[in-house]
């Protein structure tokens, strides 16, 4: 389990940390968060659904069918594929809510040390280093388009176009299936059946968020195809280093860069 500290001038203006190891912490995670920016890019890699949280709907991408392996990460900790969602990137830091609902900016605090070789929170005039600014930075835009996805999820859970999805996959004879409870999912019926008031109101992001949904539920099959891929302990080629050529003018670059735009 991460332990997530806030980052403070007073008490971290000497010490350093070590930026994470490819991508192992993520080796447990069954889903991950998504934002509306990056569904073009989810799409050709990535199965859609739902999970109910306290203010309502999170969509999120599946990436493990047993609930104990991510079936995006090779046992070296590289990432399987050409694009790594946004809530992936920004670790060891992240921006956590304090007791009074303020987003705070944070770090695991397992990636703290007092290693000199290690990489500093701070420079010598006291500001956060360059690295860490730019990861700030990259969250903080997380952050302000997961409002715009969670308020687009909202509109189509009032509209009543999201229910349960019981969903089961069928494994080579002898093999449980694979039953994956907790999920939800955008139900075309309901869709349909929509007046045309009611229709309207989905237009723009909700309407893209849902459409998302429906779209990638064909990479159920795939998620299957990396489990036995993985079980027989293929390694992926080792991609391209997620921290290598950041741009400012990219929207996602190769999808691993902790740069975008929301203005495109």
């Amino acid at each position: 389990m991460t332990h997530w500290q806030a980052i403070s001038r007073n008490d971290h203006a000497q010490t350093r940390y070590r930026p994470r190891d490819k991508y192992h912490f993520a080796q447990a995670e069954q889903v991950a968060p998504v934002l509306l920016a990056e569904l073009p890019k989810l799409l050709p890699h990535y199965t859609l659904g739902f999970i109910a949280m306290e203010q309502g709907y999170q969509p999120v991408v599946l990436l493990s069918l047993d609930g104990q392996r991510n079936l995006y990460l090779a046992p070296s900790g590289d990432w399987l594929g050409t694009y790594v969602p946004a809530a992936m990137r920004g670790y060891p830091f992240r921006l956590a809510e304090n007791s009074q609902g303020d987003k705070v900016f944070c770090i695991a605090r397992e990636h703290l040390t007092d290693d000199p070789a290690a990489d500093p929170l701070f420079d010598e005039q006291g500001q956060l280093s360059e690295p860490v600014v730019q990861t700030w930075n990259f969250l903080k835009q997380c952050e302000q388009n997961r409002q715009a996805t969670l308020a687009a999820t909202q509109v189509l859970n009032k509209a009543g176009v999201i229910e349960p999805w019981p969903l089961q996959i069928q494994r080579p004879e002898g093999q449980e299936p694979f039953k994956l409870n907790g999920l939800h999912r955008i139900s075309e019926q309901a869709l349909n059946a929509l007046d045309p008031e009611q229709y309207a109101r989905l237009r723009g992001a909700p309407m893209a968020l849902a459409h998302a949904q429906l779209f990638s539920t064909h990479q159920v099959s795939e998620l299957v195809k990396r489990a036995e891929w993985l079980s027989k302990g293929v390694e992926a080629q080792k991609p391209k280093d997620p921290l290598a050529d950041l741009s400012a003018d990219d929207l996602f670059g190769q999808g691993e860069e902790l740069s975008f735009r929301f203005d495109h």
